[in-house]
């Protein structure tokens, strides 16, 4: 059976649920949703198995913080002795309108501190990703607050439309892989 490792960026507590910066744990939960299961406390990371047409994909959402995310991918790529080629990250980019997805096979950290530290921790950034647009609408140093604000009111409801969409690519990651998810879901 294949495995793959679904990775969601973010950052745990209550205060950090509902942040742009939280899109990745956003994502899979909506993916848990959908498979049927439930995130359990585990490693450096909440948890969830789910199976899809003779595939297993590990969910993880690290619960290291976002700045330390590479901890939790590491140990869950060696624990499950999982590929690079068969992880995705799920991360926000502000470099991305707002709910504009882009799904890269390898790149940089962007400057992203949670790719960043995974770049560390594996030695490299030859990783899958799917990148969630959260826009780049704040003030002149005032990024931090911004990532780690709340959704306004009219991200808020389209919101439920886009997470659904992001469920959809890292299904067809698993069933049909990098380069057809590429193409059929950068287009969007």
């Amino acid at each position: 059976m294949k495995k793959f490792l679904i990775i969601g960026l973010g950052n745990p507590g209550s205060e950090y649920e509902n942040t742009r910066h939280n899109i990745g744990f956003l994502t899979l939960d909506a993916l848990a949703k959908a498979s049927n299961v439930v995130f359990e406390p585990g490693r450096y990371a909440m948890t969830a198995r789910a199976k899809i047409k003779g595939r297993t994909l590990i969910l993880i959402k690290p619960t290291t913080f976002m700045n330390l995310s590479g901890k939790a991918v590491r140990y869950w790529m060696q624990e499950e002795n999982i590929p690079i080629e068969n992880i995705l990250v799920v991360v926000d980019d502000i470099a991305l309108p707002f709910g504009a997805i882009r799904i890269r096979g390898k790149g940089s950290d962007a400057g992203h501190n949670g790719l960043k530290d995974i770049q560390q921790k594996i030695g490299h950034g030859n990783y899958p990703r799917l990148k969630f647009g959260i826009g780049n609408e704040f003030p002149k140093g005032s990024q931090v607050d911004y990532v780690l604000g709340h959704w306004n009111n009219n991200e808020q409801l389209d919101l439920p439309v886009l997470i659904e969409h992001c469920v959809k690519a890292c299904q067809s990651f698993a069933l049909a892989g990098l380069s057809l998810t590429m193409s059929e879901f950068n287009k969007k």
